[in-house]
């Protein structure tokens, strides 16, 4: 008889252990985290953000964010409290990359005068999601003591292998000499920048100029340079990505073109009044091969969705609104919503002034007059 009751004890607490397991296998905690998670270089990212189930208990830990400083494999904790309130550490693996390009901040324009030495990256910044300290490096190939202008790139590359590539050109003009315009190969503006005269073409502080004061002569005849149709191809391009079609009407024009142009409107309209909206010979911006006009060359294109994209973004991508609202004493021309100009995106920044558009003529101390 006794050795009956040890059997159905033991019995009973086999049946118990049984039902006790199988509660706790139930009871037990159960989290699953995402799989094969990939997270940028320092992505603000928390520890409990990969988290997709959690059964039989709740998170212990606050929220904390994950060092993702470093590219490569990491591996993440997070404390959690089961069914039966204890603690249980749980673990997943995160891979940290860097997909990201450098971004380099740099004057797209540079000029220096003949034999001066100059440093290329002196100014310019690269910035990346890695925070790390990149060195740019200039590619391409110029000569300080030859005038000209020089196609060069800036070149970073972080880390990871990710790399940006970026033209700018080099000016090397004439060395400066500081005389009065009057019969002198240079001069000095009323806003003191420096102007000089090379082949009949005026600059001013490495930026050409044509209007009413400053002439071109009759045998230049560049076209349209291939450098501003790209850049215009690419804000183009920008514009249409808005639903905007813009495109050039109206690109370069030689002298003589300019010069029946102008005649026909003088014997339309009269001398004066041509004056106002047209160039004469020589003095069209039209013939630098920097300029252009889009679409309806007329105030119809004023009130556009396309006038108004290229008032507020052009500048981005280099070119400025030539003849501005309301600047007529200026240029000597009125408002042209359809007239775009060339020159860097940092002269088209400064020029911008924020929408309310500084002319050249105000900016280099300078006059447009016949």
């Amino acid at each position: 008889m006794k050795k009956k009751f040890v059997l159905i004890g033991v019995i009973v607490l086999a049946i118990i252990c049984i039902l006790l397991f199988v509660f706790m296998y139930f009871k037990a905690l159960d989290v699953k985290f995402k799989n094969n998670i990939k997270v940028n270089v320092n992505e603000k990212v928390y520890n409990t953000d990969f988290i997709v189930k959690i059964k039989n208990g709740k998170i212990k830990d606050k929220k904390r964010l994950i060092d993702t400083s470093k590219v490569g494999k990491k591996k993440v904790f997070v404390n959690f409290k089961n069914f039966f309130n204890k603690s249980e550490k749980r673990s997943y693996y995160i891979s940290v990359i860097d997909t990201e390009k450098p971004l380099i901040e740099f004057n797209d324009r540079i000029i220096t005068e003949q034999g001066k030495d100059i440093d290329l990256t002196k100014g310019v910044v690269v910035k990346d999601n890695s925070l790390e300290t990149i060195e740019v490096k200039v590619l391409g190939e110029y000569d300080i003591n030859k005038t000209g202008e020089y196609k060069l790139f800036y070149v970073a590359k972080d880390s990871s292998g990710n790399k940006t590539k970026e033209g700018f050109v080099l000016v090397v003009r004439d060395k400066i000499i500081n005389q009065d315009l009057t019969g002198a190969k240079t001069f000095k503006t009323s806003k003191g920048f420096t102007g000089y005269v090379k082949n009949g073409i005026t600059y001013i502080d490495g930026y050409l100029i044509a209007n009413k004061t400053y002439s071109l002569p009759s045998t230049y005849n560049p076209g349209l340079l291939s450098d501003v149709l790209a850049k215009a191809n690419v804000m183009f391009a920008a514009a249409k990505k808005e639903g905007l079609n813009i495109y050039i009407s109206s690109g370069f024009r030689s002298y003589e073109t300019q010069k029946n142009l102008y005649n026909n409107y003088v014997n339309r309209d009269g001398k004066a009044a041509a004056d106002t909206y047209s160039a004469r010979a020589g003095h069209s911006e039209h013939q630098t091969g920097l300029a252009f006009d889009v679409n309806q060359i007329s105030s119809a294109f004023d009130n556009t969705a396309e006038a108004k994209w290229l008032s507020s973004n052009a500048y981005k991508y280099g070119f400025i609104l030539r003849y501005p609202k309301g600047k007529d004493g200026e240029t000597g021309y009125r408002y042209e919503s359809w007239h775009f100009r060339y020159v860097g995106t940092d002269l088209a920044s400064k020029l911008y002034n924020n929408g309310n558009w500084i002319t050249m003529e105000s900016y280099f101390g300078i006059t447009s007059k016949y």
